[in-house]
């Protein structure tokens, strides 16, 4: 017997329906990439999605095709997602951080038919469009076209001027593909997450839990996690369902100009990684100034030092929410939202739960098994490799490439290392790939890193695994100090004393100019075992 219940499809273009119906008026900031402050609503974005959706038709654009975008958050950006997939399309974040190379294999791999790009872009598009095997028009995300000697470049106000904003858009099965993001691709070639309309939407209902981001119409909401970085985490999805004021940072993400809007839009809600914030706190820091609108702040990661939830929440009082999750999740797998038992304990106590990874979203399930697939105990002690699956992770890449990360029951291998706790907490120890052996057992980096990067001369830490010929593997802890500020190895040492075991001690610790991350702000751990994994200590 099946349910009498209407079956409404589960598509991502009736968000922005919604949005302009019941919040039309609601607005949409953007500090615009030529610099001035730009405001439109949720009725206009859908007015001129529409006019996107038809425009592409005019070109030749089908259902089904990927249509590239280069750019940071702003409104231009959202509205073509919205068009893009009211008209059965694709759309396909670049990542403008990614070396040339990287851009080209991508966008051929995705066989992209068209580009918008923000004008910054403009050299890099030069750079690479000699090389796109399919793309056939190029439209800047601009009033007026950028000068170049590639290809036939569009302005995009003149470009959505040839479409009609009285488009209906295409009814299809929500099933169908709506977005398509590459992984950053630290081992071998980036891997394509192909999302549905279904997923995208299922995960912004998880993603509007209370104990989730808890995204409200009253909330002012800054997502400073660029839109290629896994859909701005849902939050292009998310304001406009629930009708909250959007605030686009456009392409300044410095300390200063992330303040400005915070304190001149009276944010109550933002995310982004710790470096971002980091930037934040050190200009509070120099200005003095502070935080009276923010409410919560979602810092994503699989870790986060422990003096920036320090300095937000017992600084500025600011309520931090730690989040994980991959590309191949939509991103959001956990959030650090404190549940009722957790929340009875101490402040310190508190810090230390939020340190976590968080408790899975509702949609997420998770398991930690060892080396035969076997399953773990959830007691917080046992270490395995992370597995997940649910309607919002995927189950295979585009192309049906790295087929190995899915088994046959729709586990997929993270490729995280991590302990899951009767409380349902889940912390993540290492990446497969990081964690160090040493005797037999595993030393978490992870942890290790996010105490040294507390020692107030330092700016950030990574910690390898360098060769012993007793213990296998042994710890090396890499540091690089803040401007004008000096340490030596014996107080690093000292500093981390006391708070790891003595047997997770550093064996050396390596002073360096700058940490190499990739495209995401991920740190590139393959560099540094290049650079460092033959050093010896001096001591032998």
């Amino acid at each position: 017997m099946f349910g009498l219940m209407q079956d409404w499809p589960l598509l991502v273009h009736k968000i922005i329906d919604h949005a302009a119906l019941y919040h039309g008026d609601r607005e949409v900031v953007t500090r615009s990439v030529e610099g001035p402050i730009h405001r439109t609503n949720y009725r206009e974005i859908r007015r001129r999605a529409a006019r996107v959706s038809s425009a592409l038709e005019k070109i030749g654009v089908d259902s089904g095709n990927r249509v590239a975008t280069l750019g940071s958050n702003t409104w231009r950006h959202l509205e073509s997602w919205y068009g893009i997939a009211g008209m059965g399309g694709v759309y396909h974040t670049l990542n403008p951080r990614l070396f040339a190379d990287q851009i080209v294999y991508i966008a051929n791999h995705a066989e992209d038919r068209v580009l918008f790009f923000d004008p910054t872009f403009t050299s890099l598009v030069g750079e690479i469009a000699p090389r796109l095997k399919t793309v056939t028009h190029f439209i800047a995300f601009a009033d007026r076209a950028p000068q170049a000697n590639f290809g036939h470049i569009v302005a995009y106000e003149d470009f959505i001027a040839t479409g009609d904003e009285n488009y209906i858009w295409k009814e299809f099965d929500e099933h169908s593909a709506c977005g398509l993001c590459y992984t950053s691709g630290t081992t071998g070639n980036p891997k394509g997450v192909l999302y549905s309309h279904r997923s995208n939407v299922l995960h912004a209902f998880m993603a509007c839990q209370p104990d989730a981001m808890g995204m409200r119409n009253a909330d002012t909401v800054l997502p400073v996690a660029p839109m290629y970085h896994a859909n701005a985490w849902a939050i292009a999805f998310l304001a406009p369902m629930t009708g909250a004021k959007l605030v686009m940072p456009g392409p300044k993400l410095d300390g200063a100009s992330v303040y400005e809007l915070l304190d001149g839009e009276k944010v109550t809600l933002t995310a982004a990684v710790p470096t971002v914030w980091l930037s934040l706190l050190h200009y509070l820091e120099e200005t003095g100034k502070a935080l009276p609108h923010l409410k919560r702040v979602l810092i994503g990661g699989s870790a986060c030092p422990r003096t920036i939830i320090e300095s937000f929440e017992m600084k500025y009082d600011v309520d931090v929410v730690h989040a994980w999750g991959m590309t191949e999740m939509s991103p959001l797998g956990t959030l650090g939202s404190l549940t009722a038992a957790v929340a009875e304990l101490s402040q310190e106590e508190k810090i230390a739960h939020k340190m976590k990874q968080g408790h899975p979203l509702f949609g997420v399930e998770m398991k930690i098994v060892d080396d035969t697939d076997g399953e773990l105990p959830r007691d917080g002690k046992a270490f395995g490799k992370l597995k997940v699956r649910g309607p919002a992770v995927a189950k295979g890449y585009f192309r049906g490439e790295g087929e190995h990360a899915f088994d046959r029951e729709g586990w997929f291998d993270t490729g995280d290392v991590a302990t899951l706790g009767a409380d349902g907490y889940m912390t993540i120890t290492d990446r497969a790939k990081d964690v160090i052996k040493s005797g037999g057992e595993w030393i978490s980096s992870i942890e290790i890193e996010n105490i040294a990067v507390g020692h107030k001369a330092v700016a950030e830490a990574a910690v390898i695994g360098i060769s012993h010929p007793k213990w296998d593997e042994r710890p090396l802890l890499i540091v690089m100090l803040k401007p004008g500020q000096t340490a030596t190895k014996a107080e690093m040492l000292q500093f981390l004393e006391g708070k790891i075991a003595k047997w997770w001690m550093p064996d050396d610790v390596v002073f360096a100019n700058e940490i190499p991350h990739t495209a995401t702000g991920k740190i590139q751990k393959t560099v540094l075992r290049e650079r460092y994994g033959g050093h010896r200590p001096l001591s032998g």
